[in-house]
């Protein structure tokens, strides 16, 4: 049997008042009794137009099932993330505290056979939406179960192809950040572009987002160059690129005034090393990143003090650390937000008649969701668009130098 647990927001407060009331007019047992552990209560959620809500008082209505399918028991480190995608689900429940909806977590092993399962037996439970999975292959297997019923999706995979018909992916996908950055650079005057990309799936998909933005907004390619990831390799590459980002000349500008960098956390150390080796005056030519250089203590790298790069702002994901931290007694994984917005999600549609509450037009509405990342929206291919800011990274962090937008009226993407 697929090990499965039912947790809504009724069971989070089993030990408050909430609990004792709703076990006093009846409600089963089962759920009063079922659920994680919390060590804190949180307090807080996310408000206001077109953000998660919560229940209408003295509007009662039958419970919405929502099932949540992770690799809990994954080998590797996937069943430590799937643990923690539970509680940041979990503290969604309790912070937008609707007790009509029940989460019922399912756990897929890792596999793309336990994903199947686990989807049936949540589809069998009753479950109106289905929240994850997390791996690729798990998605696909589980939406050959969910996509026959007529049961939407929202995954956490960031592979592309397994998006649409009734399949959409919260996750940050690649190259969707990628014409924000374009478009701020130039509306600071930078207009001749380099770029140092990684020989990787990644770096294909941004490369292409990379010179469409770039041609789209009238800027120019000057220079694009491959490396591998190892470090030696990049020696090369990085040197036939200098050329175009230094001169002999100290009144005469380089060619290029901006250089396009997208790795991360594992590799951008070693590359941002090579911008002194070669020469690179980083404060003529300034560096650009995508949303992997969102990590902490990015500025310990001094040449890279100054980079600009697209990211969340930063107030969301620290209010939500500390939240699940006081709740649960561990910093939680940047993934975690995830499953949090995801809830968020289904807590703020559960209002809906049954059958329609989680249709196409009701998830993939054009003024989309606010949540622990900001603004996003899901749209009808699949994939997801976010209202993200733009960072300058400093000595110690970084600080927001265009907030996100409030609206995809105003968003830039």
């Amino acid at each position: 049997m697929t090990p499965a647990t039912t947790l809504s927001a009724d069971t989070m407060f089993g030990a408050l008042k909430r609990a004792l009331l709703l076990c006093a007019v009846g409600v089963l047992v089962a759920a009063c009794a079922s659920g994680g552990s919390r060590r804190g209560q949180v307090s807080g959620g996310v408000n206001g137009e077109g953000q998660f809500g919560s229940a209408q008082p003295g509007q009662p209505r039958p419970s919405v099932k929502v099932a949540l399918l992770l690799p809990l028991t994954a080998k590797g480190g996937a069943a430590s993330i799937a643990n923690a995608l539970k509680q940041a689900g979990e503290l969604a429940l309790f912070d937008l505290d609707n007790p009509t909806v029940t989460l019922m977590t399912r756990d897929t092993k890792g596999t793309p056979e336990g994903a199947q399962a686990a989807a049936t037996s949540a589809l069998q439970a009753g479950a109106e939406l289905v929240i994850g999975p997390l791996f690729s292959k798990s998605v696909k297997a589980a939406a050959q179960v969910t996509r026959p019923a007529n049961i939407p999706m929202i995954a956490f995979s960031s592979d592309q192809s397994v998006a649409g018909n009734g399949v959409y992916l919260l996750s940050f996908l690649a190259g969707r950040d990628v014409p924000l950055i374009v478009s701020y650079a130039m509306s600071q005057g930078k207009r001749n572009f380099g770029a140092l990309i990684p020989k990787t799936a990644y770096g294909k998909i941004v490369e292409q987002a990379f010179r469409s933005a770039v041609g789209k907004q009238g800027g120019q390619l000057v220079a694009l160059e491959r490396f591998p990831l190892d470090a030696n390799s990049m020696l090369e590459p990085a040197k036939r690129l200098a050329e175009f980002a230094k001169s002999g000349d100290p009144s005469i500008p380089p060619r290029i005034d901006a250089l396009f960098i997208p790795v991360g956390q594992q590799t951008l150390p070693t590359v941002s090393a090579l911008m002194p080796y070669f020469e690179i005056n980083t404060d003529q030519v300034k560096l650009l990143g995508t949303g992997l250089w969102d990590y902490a203590n990015v500025g310990r790298e001094k040449p890279l003090k100054g980079g600009w790069f697209p990211a969340p702002d930063p107030k969301g994901w620290r209010s939500f650390t500390q939240r699940y931290v006081k709740s649960y007694e561990a910093s939680p994984p940047r993934l975690a937000s995830l499953a949090y917005d995801a809830v968020g999600v289904a807590i703020a549609l559960s209002q809906g008649k049954p059958g329609r509450r989680y249709a196409t037009n009701q998830l993939t509405r054009a003024r989309g969701f606010a949540g622990v990342d900001g603004l996003f929206r899901l749209l009808p291919d699949g994939t997801s668009e976010r209202g993200l800011a733009v960072l300058e990274v400093q000595k110690f962090g970084t600080r927001v130098i265009q907030p996100a937008p409030l609206s995809f009226g105003r968003a830039q993407f």
